[in-house]
């Protein structure tokens, strides 16, 4: 593919990009104008909805399981191995974390260690391990990597909520009566708004420190440089004598890392792992997919759109509470959903890592 070729199509990229963000300020305007201009209408209940404290308290929570999975899926992606498992992997960091809190005893400490952490610790390690067996599959086996991303989701989506039964006697977990909590940060914390950022759950300061943090390692370091490579040339990276199964390997396992912070901070958050449909994760790491292919395999890009999801996510539900318009509740829900269709249809030029979804063997040309 010619550099003209390339440049042209990230400059589409681009520009359906500056469309999407674009169009969203606008109707954020508007709705801001419409708001300002007849503060008893639903403009003005959506407009004091959107300028929340609660709201950006609950976007930012919702944001945690859907950025730490996206940012696992652009380490693995970027690493040459598509891992559409990450569903998988937040079902089963989930669960672990509450069971192994539950089995602890909520209440106790381990070396100074509260119980709950060692719950978070543990749903982080079931996730590695999974994503350990699924990168063995893939990269050791050369299996077909959707497949076996499939395989992994199914597999957690069955086995949480039969240990949840096989346990409790039912799909979901009895409550644990204890969460990851908030923490507080005095002063700021009372900051308008913008106050919610500095009194959160723990695993909302994690993913501030988390987004930054990959696209420092993606961009900016050796170990970066060589995941790069792995997913566009692997050939290259192998004639300079890096080791190519190792790097796709740490990819994997690394976004089984932070898939398992996500889905740990996520039940944990709650204080119980809740098993009906598809399970208290229903979807997110889907949208996960989606986030990081809008943000085009940039970790704060992925932020953004799965923090756009979330803050939907969390507008909406208070939007169920405003009495007096008739709008039907499934109607509100889809709205999120909705959103998410709009942004796949506006993502069919994110720009595939080259070699990504190929084996390859070291040695060996690409096939």
């Amino acid at each position: 593919m010619s550099t003209t070729t390339i440049d042209r199509l990230r400059d589409t990229e681009l520009s359906y990009r500056a469309t999407l963000a674009g169009g969203a300020l606008s109707v954020f305007l508007l709705i801001a104008l419409l708001g300002l201009a007849f503060p008893s209408s639903i403009w003005g209940n959506l407009l004091a909805i959107l300028t929340s404290r609660s709201t950006l308290s609950s976007a930012l929570r919702l944001s945690v399981p859907i950025t730490f999975a996206a940012l696992g899926g652009i380490f693995s992606e970027k690493a040459g191995v598509v891992n559409i498992g990450l569903e998988g992997l937040l079902i089963i960091s989930a669960f672990t974390a509450v069971i192994t809190t539950a089995v602890v005893g909520p209440e106790m400490t381990v070396l100074g260690l509260p119980a709950i952490w060692i719950g978070f610790f543990a749903g982080v390690l079931s996730s590695v391990l999974f994503s350990a067996l699924f990168a063995v599959v893939c990269i050791r086996f050369k299996a077909d990597q959707i497949i076996a991303g499939l395989a992994v989701w199914l597999i957690a989506l069955g086995l949480a909520p039969f240990a949840a039964t096989v346990y409790y006697g039912g799909v979901n977990t009895d409550n644990l009566g204890t969460t990851l909590g908030t923490w507080t940060i005095p002063v700021l914390s009372d900051i308008p708004f913008f106050g919610a950022l500095f009194d959160a759950d723990p695993a909302v300061y994690m993913m501030l420190v988390a987004v930054p943090t990959s696209w420092y390692v993606l961009n900016r370091t050796a170990f970066g440089r060589h995941v790069r490579a792995s997913g566009e040339n692997p050939k290259a990276l192998d004639t300079v004598g890096v080791d190519v199964s190792r790097v796709r390997y740490a990819g994997v396992l690394l976004s089984g890392f932070l898939a398992g912070i996500g889905g740990s901070a996520l039940s944990l958050g709650l204080g119980q792992f809740v098993g009906n449909n598809q399970t208290m994760v229903n979807g997110k790491g889907f949208i996960a997919i989606v986030a990081f292919l809008f943000g085009n395999y940039n970790p704060v890009g992925a932020f953004g759109a799965s923090f756009l999801f979330a803050g939907l996510e969390a507008a909406q539900i208070r939007l169920q509470q405003v009495p007096g318009y008739g709008v039907p509740d499934s109607l509100i829900q889809t709205i999120p959903y909705v959103t998410v269709l709009v942004v796949l249809a506006l993502v069919g030029r994110t720009r595939i890592p080259a070699a990504s979804g190929e084996h390859y063997d070291t040695g060996d040309d690409n096939r």
